[in-house]
């Protein structure tokens, strides 16, 4: 019971418990306006937050390993969005279409940072390679992400000239500030990590609870059963399963060492719920409950499956051949220099 305590994010159960409360005291009428708009201003301030925080010159450092980066971005946003396309065979029998929508806004998302760092550091893996190939990452999808929404989703996620200007003021334009005013923000939010982290929470819980009211006024979980979710479950699975397979035995047949391998497997297996969140409000609108239900359930599923694994490959000894030469970049022999302010001994999991 203390096992599966630990393994369960606790922030998990504060959306669950935002979710609950959009079920009873859904915002309507003139509130629900109040909370469009709030969660309008939540959103951008996150993606400024994003901007503020990125260090430009650690992303361009980590350039020089761009096989493995360019590996990373492969599987988020070439092999993730085709197994997402696959599952269109299982509508209606599965899945219902709504689901499938979300399943394939999952497949779309960009990869996390914290998590895939926290564990390819439990696993002895190349800690800054997850940096950059996170970072490079969620880049890429605040670009990429919504033009792939707009072209394999369609319908609720149509890209119109409107929608084009609201996801650049939303996301890239409150992100580009940020990047803009690092120079002054970069010390005060180094020395507040803390409060941030709890402003960042904050956001994303003030999207959830309005993306689900909007759901129960629009009717729209009453098209969801519980025979559904578990067939969701169940979906989410076997693409977790899938990826974690081709992450770790195609990254060796690529010849790729040990430490990059565990780099690859976590940063390219894994998919952002701070970043697909705030996306799908954008996106979706009041259909984006149903379209980030599926990034829940999997964030929670990755945690579970990445933990055990992080803590199984840190005993496991590399097998011969694997150790890489001295002088490889992301060798043992030769590790990559950490980025300033992270530590290799971290041992968490942020969510």
């Amino acid at each position: 019971m203390r096992r599966l305590a630990r393994l369960l994010d606790p922030y998990i159960l504060l959306l669950l418990g935002t979710v609950l409360i959009a079920a009873v005291l859904p915002a309507s009428g003139g509130a629900a306006e109040g909370f469009g708009w709030a969660t309008k201003i939540a959103v951008g301030l996150i993606f400024f937050l994003y901007g503020a925080r990125l260090s430009t010159r650690e992303a361009v450092d980590g350039l020089r390993h761009w096989r493995l980066h360019l590996a990373v971005l492969l599987c988020t946003f070439a092999l993730f969005p085709l197994l997402g396309l696959a599952s269109q065979a299982l509508v209606p029998y599965v899945l219902t279409p709504q689901l499938q929508g979300g399943l394939l806004f999952l497949c779309l998302v960009p990869s996390t940072i914290q998590s895939s760092i926290a564990f390819t550091s439990i696993a002895r893996g190349n800690v800054p390679a997850a940096i950059c190939a996170g970072t490079y990452s969620s880049l890429f999808g605040i670009i990429a992400t919504p033009l792939l929404a707009a072209w394999l989703i369609g319908g609720h996620a149509a890209l119109s000239a409107s929608g084009l200007i609201e996801i650049g003021s939303q996301l890239l334009a409150p992100f580009i500030a940020g990047q803009l005013m690092r120079r002054w923000l970069a010390g005060i939010l180094a020395r507040h990590k803390r409060i941030l982290g709890y402003v960042d929470r904050s956001s994303v819980l003030l999207v959830i609870y309005t993306a689900f009211s909007q759901g129960m006024t629009e009717g729209i979980w009453g098209k969801v059963t519980p025979v559904r979710l578990l067939a969701l479950l169940g979906v989410e699975a076997v693409l977790l399963t899938v990826m974690l397979t081709l992450t770790w035995y195609g990254s060796r047949r690529l010849g790729f060492v040990r430490a990059d391998r565990i780099a690859i497997s976590f940063a390219g297996s894994k998919k952002s719920l701070a970043a697909g969140l705030p996306m799908a409000s954008v996106l979706f609108g009041a259909h984006a409950s149903l379209a980030v239900l599926p990034l829940m359930l999997f964030h929670q599923m990755q945690l579970m499956v990445c933990a055990y694994l992080a803590r199984r490959w840190s005993h496991t000894e590399p097998e011969p051949g694997e150790r890489g030469e001295r002088g490889e970049p992301g060798s043992r022999a030769d590790p990559q220099p950490l980025p300033a302010g992270t530590s290799r001994a971290s041992r968490s999991a942020p969510a």
